[in-house]
This record gives structure tokens, C-alpha cells and sequence, in this order.
């Protein structure tokens, strides 16, 4: 199945602190990507806020159901390597949202 398919997304928000940012994206992409690559797949994508809250780093990823999203997420929290991405960020990140929102069937309506 696809990402774009599959019907449950895990929209994550992180505030990062103020100026901050930077450090923590290198945190991420060094220390935590390779555990998710390994345990939850390949999201759907990254981004960071350009209006509105500021300084928010939000991921987005696709699983087939609750039972699929508690089972990779057990597996990255079980993680050998995981622990080190979590002590070396936590410094950086003030907030944090996770929402579980679901597809939609509606059809694109013709302009």
C-alpha cells in the first residue's frame, strides 16, 4: 500500500525553542532518522512553520490502522539507538502535539 493510501496519519507538532531550530534539525536527521527509517517506515513529509506559530517542526506518517501505528511505534520506542536521540534533543523541543487524524473519501470537485 502507498503512503498517500493508507487511511491513518500521525501529524506531529514540535515547538522548538527560540532559535534553536537548526541544532535541532542536525539532532534529528543524525540521531533520530535512522530509527524511524528502521521502525516506522518513510513519512509522508517534514516541515517547519513559515506563518502562524513559529519555530514548529511538524512530521506527518502513514499507517493502515491503530493497531499498525502502536506496533511500529512500540518498535522505534524499543529502539536500541533510540534513547540517545531522545537525551539529545530534549533540551531543544518546548512543546509537543501528536494527533492521529484519518482520510477523508472525498473527491477533488472540478474547478
Amino acid at each position: 500500500m502507498t503512503p498517500a493510501a493508507l487511511p491513518l496519519v500521525d501529524h506531529r507538532i514540535y515547538t522548538i525553542s527560540l532559535r534553536q531550530m537548526p541544532q535541532f534539525l542536525e539532532v534529528f536527521h543524525r540521531l533520530a532518522m535512522p530509527v524511524l527509517l528502521q521502525t516506522l517506515g518513510h513519512p509522508l513529509g517534514f516541515y517547519t512553520s513559515v506563518v502562524g506559530p513559529q519555530n514548529q517542526f511538524v512530521h506527518l506518517w502513514a499507517y493502515e490502522d491503530l493497531a499498525d501505528y502502536e506496533r511500529r511505534s512500540r518498535a522505534r520506542d524499543a529502539h536500541p539507538d533510540f534513547p540517545a536521540y531522545l537525551a539529545a534533543s530534549g533540551h531543544l523541543i518546548t512543546a509537543q502535539e501528536t494527533r492521529l487524524i484519518r482520510s477523508v473519501p472525498l473527491k477533488a470537485v472540478p474547478a
